[in-house]
Order: structure tokens, then C-alpha cells, then sequence
């Protein structure tokens, strides 16, 4: 004997019938429910808001919340009835980040961006009050920047190290600030501390930083950051190339290196503001 979808429910997938069909089915509707909380600004949800938007009846909804809320993926306000994630959804979160490798994700996405701007595509990470490349794609073109991975720069020399600094804390900040003196790698390397304040101001704003020669006479770039849960660099990513190529192509190559920190910045878990 089929199945049937009770009123509001989505009726199960072809082929899915019987007690087998129905575990799926099941499976898959506490799925979208998870998911939906994961996807919302909102704290909290009651049950009619998340049977409104999966299309699922209140009934179904609650049985699937109370089941989810047993193995501590889901928690209740008992004061408003409004549901939330629970402790188990953030072991889950926590497991998977724990897992991950920034060099093995950026890998692919790091390949199309060279690809698609034309230009180098570089990933650092940042140790302390300095960060270093650990990865590079390289294009297909007679004149060419490259770059020497594990050695470490200071925060404010160049578009990926100033990246890192502008997307640390105020306070951190004013304590990289305080240093006695600023490396100049270059003479167009900025080192006073208002001069590289307004910088900071500058790249919070647009989301990414620029560089022409603060790191390495002859070359250009720009650089953005992968951000987890918080809002915190993980990594950061930049395109360059020669200096008097790369004007022309710095605002293109902005804009496809925005798209994808975007995207690897969902997959640690950022969520736009």
C-alpha cells in the first residue's frame, strides 16, 4: 500500500514507498528543518513560520522539532514556544570546521580566479603580528608575479598583509599600532599608524585592500579575506600582477576575488551581515 502525504506536506519522492520510503522522507524533511534554522537571521522560529516556509504541516513540523530536540539539535523556550538550534547543531558545526583544510578548499577556487582575472591567485595565513603565502596559482602568460611561499610579512606591508590587520579587532589593532617601529619594505610601504588607520577604515569598507609596491617593487594586487562564524580572518586570498598591467585590471580582478571569498566564507560558516 502507498504512502500518503498528509495536508500541507510534500508528498514523498518517486520511487520512495513503503516503511522505506517513508524513513527517507522523513530523514529528508528534518533536513530542510535543520537547514531552514541554519539559513535565518532570526534566533528563534515557531513552529508555524517554519511550516509556512518549507510547506510542511504544523503537525509534521512539531514531531520533526520534537524528535531533533532528543538528540539536542534543537533546543525550546518553554517561556515563548519558539525554537532555536541546540548544542548538538554546534558540535556538528564545530566537528566539520575542525576537519577542513583552508589550502585543500581555496585550492579549486584559487585555480578559477587565476584563470578568470588572468593574473596570480595567492592564499596566506597569518602567525601573530605576521602572515605567510602558503599557496599559489600562477597563470599562463609571458609576464608573470609570483611569489615565495612560508615567509613571513608584517600586517601592514602589502594588500594581503593589510587585510589581515584591517579584519583583526580594534583592540588588536591598536596594539600591532603601538609597535615601536613599522618595517618599510618598500618606499611605498605605509608605516605610521594614522596613515594605515584611515587604510583600515578604507578596506572594512570595500571589503578588500589594494597594494602598488608596498610589499615588492614592480607589483600590484589586491587582496580579501576568508571570515568564519565571527566574522574573523581564517585566510586571506589576493590577486597580483605586474604594476603597470594591473591598473587597468584591478577593479575586475576586485571584483571576481570578492565573489570568491564570499563563497569560501560560507563554507566556514561566515553569515553576511
Amino acid at each position: 500500500m502507498s504512502s500518503t502525504a498528509q495536508p500541507g506536506e510534500r508528498p514523498p519522492r518517486t520511487g520512495e514507498r513503503g516503511p522505506a520510503g517513508q524513513t527517507i522522507a522523513t530523514v529528508e524533511r528534518a533536513a530542510d528543518v535543520l537547514m531552514h534554522f541554519a539559513e535565518q537571521r532570526s534566533a528563534t522560529l515557531g513552529v508555524t513560520e517554519v511550516a509556512t516556509a518549507l510547506g510542511l504541516s504544523k503537525a509534521a513540523v512539531h514531531r520533526i522539532l520534537t524528535s531533533l530536540r532528543g538528540h539536542g539539535l534543537i533546543e525550546l523556550d518553554q517561556a515563548t514556544r519558539r525554537y532555536s538550534l541546540g548544542i548538538g547543531a554546534m558540535k556538528l558545526g564545530m566537528a566539520y570546521l575542525e576537519r577542513i583544510d583552508v589550502r585543500t578548499i581555496a585550492r579549486p577556487e584559487l585555480v578559477a580566479l587565476s584563470e578568470r582575472t588572468g593574473e596570480t591567485a595567492t592564499l596566506s595565513i597569518r602567525s601573530g603580528w605576521t602572515r605567510s603565502y602558503i599557496d599559489q596559482v600562477i597563470p599562463r602568460r609571458e609576464l608573470i608575479m609570483s611569489v615565495t611561499l612560508g615567509v613571513p610579512y608584517p600586517l601592514h606591508a602589502g594588500a594581503s598583509s593589510k587585510t589581515f590587520l584591517a579584519f583583526l579587532s580594534d583592540g588588536e589593532i591598536d596594539n600591532y599600532l603601538a609597535q615601536p617601529a613599522l618595517a618599510q619594505l618598500t618606499s611605498a610601504t605605509l608605516v605610521t599608524g594614522s596613515r594605515l588607520r584611515r587604510e583600515i577604515e578604507e578596506i572594512r569598507a570595500r571589503g578588500y585592500a589594494r597594494s602598488n609596491a608596498e610589499r615588492q617593487a614592480g607589483a600590484a594586487s589586491v587582496a580579501a579575506p576568508i571570515l568564519d562564524q565571527n566574522d574573523r580572518p581564517i585566510a586571506v586570498i589576493s590577486v597580483c600582477g605586474p604594476i603597470g598591467r594591473f591598473a587597468e585590471e584591478a577593479d575586475a580582478c576586485a571584483a571576481s576575488l570578492l565573489q570568491t571569498v564570499r563563497r569560501l566564507s560560507e563554507r566556514f560558516g561566515h553569515r553576511p551581515a
